[in-house]
């Protein structure tokens, strides 16, 4: 259960700041889906607005890297947060942007590789190698 009311579409069309920040939502996406995430944010006009401006300044533009690879890491950085949410949203956007059941089930072993590798290294306490180190 959200701790946080979800904005209706009602409620959002009544608050301007909030309609504009959605309009954009679904203009960039093409689509008229808004999901949960943004709608529990429109309790704060502001943090809603600066947290989509942020997420299309990173994950939205032109880069060296391309939008899969993006949302593969957010599924990585997500796992690692234990955020069900943003890995079940950013696998759903993965898998629009191309993603294969092969990529995923790829992804699923680095991630758990390295989860198995950052566990035992930290265990251990294994100093970096000079040679890991800028300018090393």
């Amino acid at each position: 259960m959200a701790t946080v009311k979800l904005w209706t579409d009602a409620e959002v069309d009544a608050a301007p700041a909030v309609k504009a920040v959605f309009d954009d939502i679904r203009a960039t996406r093409k689509s008229d889906f808004v999901n949960n995430f943004w709608r529990g944010l429109a309790n704060d006009p502001p943090l809603l607005k600066r947290t989509w401006e942020s997420l299309k300044a990173v994950m939205m533009v032109d880069g060296a890297l391309d939008p899969l690879t993006r949302e593969m890491i957010y599924i990585a950085v997500s796992t690692a947060n234990s955020c069900s949410y943003c890995i079940h949203s950013h696998t759903a956007a993965a898998r629009a942007r191309g993603m294969n059941d092969a990529q995923h089930a790829e992804l699923l072993a680095v991630i758990g590789m390295a989860g198995q590798t950052n566990h035992l290294v930290t265990a251990m306490q294994i100093p970096v190698d000079e040679a890991f180190l800028v300018g090393g």
